[in-house]
């Protein structure tokens, strides 16, 4: 059998999240967008990606940047405790 993504019938709601709206100015999460969408320059990561006429798109570094951040500043290491 084929291996499928699983899924869930019994999840209460499907709920649509603006995330941009979810970040309130002044706040940490805020700063942290800001700094690795505005101010860093991460070109240097995108050397990395060789799948541009071919192969799956891939997550921004600059999202993965942010969430790795963020988590260590909660005291999170693992990047398996990150979910």
């Amino acid at each position: 059998m084929p291996k499928f993504i699983p899924y869930n019938h019994d999840q209460n709601s499907m709920v649509a999240i603006n995330f941009r709206d979810q970040l309130q100015s002044g706040t940490f999460g805020h700063a942290m967008h800001y700094l690795t969408h505005e101010k860093l320059a991460l070109s240097i990561f995108y050397c990395a990606y060789h799948n541009k006429d071919s192969c799956r798109s891939v997550c921004n570094p600059a999202i993965l940047l942010s969430v790795v951040l963020f988590a260590r500043s909660k005291g999170i290491m693992s990047s398996r405790e990150i979910e």
